[in-house]
């Protein structure tokens, strides 16, 4: 399993598919599948029985998984996609914007 270059709380941008050009949140990763929930990308229906919690039911829109090598993570200086390299500085790894040059937090 390769090392992903999406953490949780990134921003991101949607490369291919239906939501081509979106952008959001991550929400959460899927280390196993590669896959990653974006805020408001990859919306999906789906019914759902009435409970405690939703006592009425019926159809509920969510976000579905959308696969990591469709996402790219969004320059903190330009706000356009970019390519991430990874940097050693001795026991701390730091992420790097390749169009910019500047640490991703």
């Amino acid at each position: 399993m390769a090392k992903l270059h999406i953490k949780k709380n990134d921003t991101v941008v949607v490369l291919t598919g239906e939501d081509k050009g979106k952008t959001g949140k991550v929400l959460q990763i899927i280390k196993d599948k590669e896959r990653a929930i974006v805020e408001g990308v990859n919306m999906v229906s789906k019914s759902q029985k009435p409970s405690a919690k939703n006592p009425q039911g019926g159809i509920v829109k969510q976000e579905a998984p959308i696969h990591i090598s469709n996402l790219s993570l969004i320059d903190p200086k330009s706000g356009k996609a970019t390519r991430v390299s990874i940097k050693h500085e001795g026991k701390n790894v730091v992420r790097i914007s390749k169009k910019s040059g500047e640490v991703i937090k």
